[in-house]
C-alpha cells in the first residue's frame, strides 16, 4: 500500500460525490473524507513500522518529469492534518442546507486531493501542477457560497486569484531555470543542484514570492482579510487552517534546501519582515470590529511567527513552526466554527452590536473561552508548545528576534479576550433576546478540537519523533 490510494479515494469521492445529488452530497462527502483520514492513519503506521509507501514512476520523458509523491516524517504530519481536518470540517457544515450541496462537498474534496498532492509531491512540475489546482475549488467556492454582496465577492476573489497565481509564475520560471541546470525537478537532483550565490538570490526571491503571497507573510497579505471575511465558514477554515501550511511547508520542503547560500544572505531581512507581520497583524487586529477580520489578521501574526521560526534555521525554530502549523490549523477551525455559530444565531458579525451570550449559553462559553485560551498559547495548549520552540529558536539566533517574537503572545491576549468579553459577557443587546446554547452536533466538533489541543499540548512526542528525522536531513542541505 502506497500513498497513490489516498488520491484515488477523493479522485472517486470527487466523482460519486458528484452523481450522488443535493441530497446525499453532504453524507457521501463525508463518508470519502473519513475514508482518506482511515487510510492515513494506516500508512502512518506501515511508515512507523518500516515500510515504504512512497511512490514514483515516469510521467512525461521529454522534459524529463517523474509522478513521484514523497512520504517522509514531515509530508505524514502534513498529510494527517488535512486529511484528519477535513472531515472535521465538512462535518461543520452538514447540519445546515446549502445551495448546489454536490457541487460544493465535490469543490471540497477536490481542495483536500490538491493540497494532500502538494504536501507529498518531490517532482517540481507535479508539486507545481497540484500548487494551481488547489486555487480552483477555493475560488468557487468564495464566489458561490461566500458572504455578503455578490460584487464584493467577486473583488474578494479575483484579488487572491491574481495575487496567488501572479506569484506562482515566479515559482514556475525558477522551476524552468533549475531544470535547464540539472536537468530533473526531483528534489534530489534540485538539493544537489550546485548553483552560484546569485543563482540561488534570484531562484530564492521567486520562491518567496509565491511563497510568501500564499500564506500570507507581510507585506504579501493584502488579500487575506478580504478573502477570509467574504469566504463561507467551511472557506475560510480551508484557507486559514490548511491552504495557508501549504506556503509554509513549502519554505520549509522547497525554498530552503535548495538556496541555502541566499538563505542564509537574506535571513534577517527575511525575519525582519515575518516579525513586521507579527505586529502588524496584532496591531490592526486589535481595530477590528468583524470579527472573521479579526481571526483573519490574528491568522497573519501566527503565521508571521511561523515564518520566523522556520528562516532561524535552527533545529528548535523549525520543530516550533511544524508544531505550531498543526496547531494552527486545528485552533483556527474552532475559532472560526465558533465565529459561524454566533452569525448563524445573531445574524451579526460585529463585535460591537454582540454582549451577553454567556449567561444563554453555558456549553457554549466554556468551549469558545478554552479554544481562546488555545489561540493565545496558554498551557497546557499545543499551541504553547509551538510557539514556545519557535521563540527559543529564534532566542538562538537572536535575543531581540526573540522578544520582538514574542509580541505576538500579550497583544494576540489582548485583543482575543477583549474580542470574548465583548461578544460573551457584559448585558444582552436589546435586540437580541435568544441565544440557543449547541447542540450535540456542534458540542462533538468543539470537544474534537479542544481534545486535540490539549492532547499534543500535555504529549507531543509523538509529532517530535515523526518529524525530527525530516528536519534534520532538510538542515543538513541547508547547512551543507
Amino acid at each position: 500500500m502506497n500513498i497513490t490510494i489516498i488520491l484515488l479515494i477523493l479522485l472517486v469521492g470527487i466523482v460519486v460525490t458528484f452523481l450522488s445529488g443535493n441530497r446525499l452530497a453532504s453524507k457521501v462527502a463525508m463518508l470519502f473524507s473519513v475514508a482518506t483520514a482511515v487510510f492515513s492513519i494506516a500508512l502512518l503506521t506501515q511508515f512507523l513500522s518500516g515500510g515504504t509507501i512512497s511512490y514514483s514512476t515516469p510521467w512525461i520523458s521529454n522534459p524529463s518529469v517523474l509522478f513521484s509523491l514523497q512520504a517522509d516524517g514531515l509530508g505524514m504530519a502534513m498529510l494527517l492534518l488535512t486529511t484528519l481536518l477535513t472531515p472535521v470540517i465538512i462535518y461543520t457544515k452538514i447540519a445546515y442546507p446549502v445551495k448546489k450541496e454536490k457541487v460544493l462537498y465535490s469543490l471540497i474534496l477536490f481542495m483536500e486531493l490538491a493540497m494532500i498532492g502538494t504536501f507529498l509531491s518531490s517532482d517540481g512540475l507535479v508539486y507545481y501542477i497540484f500548487w494551481e489546482l488547489s486555487l480552483i475549488p477555493i475560488y468557487f467556492i468564495i464566489l458561490y457560497w461566500g458572504n455578503g454582496d455578490l460584487e464584493k465577492r467577486k473583488k474578494a476573489t479575483l484579488t487572491f486569484f491574481i495575487y496567488t497565481f501572479a506569484g506562482s509564475l515566479f515559482m514556475l520560471a525558477a522551476f524552468i531555470y533549475l531544470y535547464q541546470i540539472t536537468g530533473s525537478l526531483s528534489l534530489d537532483a534540485l538539493y544537489s543542484a550546485t548553483l552560484t550565490a546569485k543563482e540561488q538570490t534570484w531562484i530564492f526571491l521567486a520562491l518567496f514570492l509565491a511563497l510568501a503571497i500564499k500564506s500570507p507573510i507581510f507585506p504579501f497579505h493584502t488579500w487575506q482579510a478580504n478573502a477570509y471575511q467574504k469566504a463561507p465558514a467551511v472557506g475560510t477554515m480551508l484557507l486559514a487552517a490548511l491552504m495557508s501550511k501549504m506556503g509554509l511547508y513549502s519554505i520549509i520542503r522547497w525554498q530552503l534546501p535548495i538556496t541555502p547560500l541566499a538563505t542564509a544572505e537574506l535571513q534577517y531581512i527575511v525575519i525582519a519582515l515575518c516579525l513586521a507581520g507579527v505586529v502588524y497583524g496584532s496591531l490592526i487586529a486589535l481595530r477590528q470590529d468583524n470579527i472573521k477580520r479579526l481571526l483573519a489578521y490574528s491568522s497573519l501574526a501566527h503565521v508571521g511567527l511561523i515564518a520566523a521560526g522556520i528562516y532561524s534555521l535552527t533545529t528548535d525554530g523549525l520543530q516550533g513552526a511544524v508544531y505550531q502549523m498543526m496547531a494552527h490549523g486545528i485552533v483556527i477551525v474552532g475559532l472560526f466554527f465558533a465565529a459561524d455559530i454566533i452569525f448563524r444565531r445573531t445574524q451579526i458579525a460585529m463585535i460591537s452590536e454582540l454582549g451577553g451570550i454567556k449567561s444563554l449559553a453555558p456549553r457554549f462559553t466554556i468551549a469558545f473561552i478554552t479554544i481562546v485560551f488555545a489561540s493565545i498559547a496558554l498551557p497546557p495548549m499545543f499551541t504553547f508548545v509551538g510557539e514556545f520552540s519557535i521563540l527559543y529558536g529564534l532566542f538562538q539566533l537572536n535575543g531581540w528576534l526573540a522578544l520582538l517574537g514574542g509580541t505576538t503572545l500579550f497583544l494576540g491576549a489582548f485583543y482575543m479576550l477583549r474580542m470574548y468579553q465583548k461578544v460573551m459577557l457584559g448585558p444582552l443587546p436589546s435586540q437580541r433576546v435568544s441565544f440557543t446554547d449547541i447542540h450535540l452536533h456542534e458540542i462533538i466538533i468543539m470537544a474534537i478540537i479542544i481534545l486535540a489541543l490539549i492532547g499534543f499540548g500535555i504529549y507531543s512526542k509523538p509529532v517530535t519523533e515523526l518529524i525530527a528525522p525530516s528536519i534534520q536531513e532538510i538542515l543538513t542541505y541547508v547547512k551543507r
